[in-house]
């Protein structure tokens, strides 16, 4: 005996538009068919329909973004060209920031302020995840160069102050990278033009003052504060630092006064039993939490 073949709604044969998964029509039907509530009178239905379906038909209206200042990319009601220096900063050190593409659209960024610091001769900022040698001439001879640095800590890292009162060239030409950590990870460890420069790091004291953005650890620097500590020091000028940190503070101090609050450091919050998240299950992750808690001294 031939087995007898299921019946099938006409709601299982009806192809659905490849836009959505189900057209509001389809959904009143399905609900309709599913629930055990009375029926509305069909011209409703289709009245609700029709009403849904004009919905995709309005236009989008995109929100006019804010006039921003041509100096310090800030919108203009919130200028912190007031903070900068009047004429930008005489220096001899060739500054390259490399900066990871999610940073480039982020609204408290701090490059921008240290652009407007500086000569644009003497800081350029090349964004991008990968750099070769026939990607980016320019760069691939810098990084040949014997008088430049790339600031990255690690353990083959020297300390900046040590290494350029022994090195026999001075150097010219340092190297940040801008982003998370795991994106600046991301960024040295896959580009080996990144490992051809001598690698410094900055060995001191000073907490950030980027404090409405979390930081791994206390003593962990946002790209303007490395740049005003490293300048600083090739430049044998403490003043430096203390003018390009100037516009940090200012647009710090300012979110502050309009509702943000100040983010403490991972670090901080682990050991002080403040961190709001639950522990990564993630093995890796959790090791990472483990070092922050363990062997960071604050």
């Amino acid at each position: 005996m031939e087995p007898q073949k299921e019946s099938r709604t006409p709601r299982d044969t009806v192809a659905r538009p490849p836009r959505v998964s189900i057209t509001p029509k389809q959904a009143v039907e399905e609900r309709r068919e599913g629930s055990a509530s009375p029926e509305r009178p069909a011209s409703d239905l289709e009245a609700d329909c029709a009403s849904a379906d004009g919905l995709w038909e309005l236009p989008v209206e995109l929100a006019p973004r804010r006039p921003e200042c041509g100096r310090c990319r800030r919108p203009q009601k919130v200028c912190l060209c007031p903070f900068l220096p009047l004429h930008p900063l005489h220096i001899a050190t060739h500054l390259y920031i490399i900066q990871h593409p999610a940073e480039e659209n982020k609204v408290l960024r701090t490059v921008p302020l240290l652009e407007a610091c500086l000569p644009q001769d003497k800081c350029k900022v090349k964004i991008g995840r990968r750099f070769s040698e026939e990607k980016d001439t320019e760069l691939s001879a810098i990084c040949r160069k014997s008088g430049t640095l790339i600031l990255y800590p690690g353990a083959e890292a020297a300390d900046l102050e040590e290494f350029i009162s022994d090195s026999p060239v001075y150097p010219s030409t340092i190297i940040i990278i801008d982003g998370t950590w795991s994106q600046a990870k991301d960024i040295f460890y896959k580009n080996s033009l990144f490992r051809l420069p001598k690698q410094v790091q900055l060995k001191t004291n000073i907490s950030s003052q980027y404090v409405i953005r979390m930081q791994p650890t206390n003593r962990c620097l946002s790209t303007l504060e490395c740049a005003a500590v490293a300048l600083s020091i090739l430049e044998k000028n403490n003043s430096i630092q203390e003018t390009l940190l100037r516009p940090l503070q200012a647009l710090c101090s300012f979110q502050l006064q309009h509702g943000a609050q100040v983010r403490l450091s991972k670090e901080h919050l682990l050991k002080n039993g403040l961190y709001p998240k639950p522990m990564p299950k993630n093995k890796r992750k959790l090791r990472k939490m483990e070092l922050l808690m363990n062997s960071i001294k604050i």
